[in-house]
């Protein structure tokens, strides 16, 4: 690669158009891979929503007003990734639970909370080892999960525990 320096002007503007076009059909590609736009009339898949503690108290758990009872403020079951972003094993998890979101839209809400920035939630629910997960069934006691797991382990327990109580409501 020649250094800026060593260009003449009329090469430097040459890159730069380069540069800028590459940029631009760059970030089209992004728009048309993300949905955008495009969708209009479909409905779109559900990722992973990072919470801070405000967010969580309303969404999933206001352990302030009800330290002593749970009480899930969802609508749906969930499940609460608590992650660094410096953990391997959280940056293996990451994308296996994106694909569950998507697979899961509608059926299973995905948080992610950070522990670096949110000392308080991780304290308040004893977070020693990352990633652990916290599931949340409807009308069940939440259990705790830790270390990565395969993708195929967590659909056998989205299935099993998250969604046993949707399932044999139809049965």
């Amino acid at each position: 690669m020649v250094p800026l320096y060593r260009l003449s002007l009329h090469q430097i503007k040459t890159k730069r158009k380069i540069i800028y076009e590459t940029d631009k059909k760059l970030i089209k590609c992004l728009r048309l891979d993300t949905g955008s736009h495009g969708l209009r009339g479909k409905q779109r898949k559900m990722e992973v929503v990072a919470l801070n503690k405000a967010d969580f108290l309303k969404k999933v758990y206001n352990y302030e007003a009800n330290p002593n009872d749970w009480k899930f403020e969802g609508s749906r079951p969930a499940i609460v990734d608590f992650y660094a972003t410096w953990c391997g094993p959280c940056k293996v998890m990451h994308p296996i639970l994106e694909e569950l979101s998507k697979e899961y839209s509608g059926k299973v809400d995905i948080y992610q909370i950070d522990v670096d920035k949110e000392q308080d939630l991780a304290a308040a629910f004893g977070i020693r080892s990352i990633p652990t997960l916290l599931m949340i069934p409807m009308k069940e006691e939440p259990r705790i999960m830790q270390g990565a797991m395969p993708k195929d382990q967590l659909k056998k327990a989205i299935d099993e525990f998250l969604l046993k109580q949707n399932n044999e409501a139809k049965q």
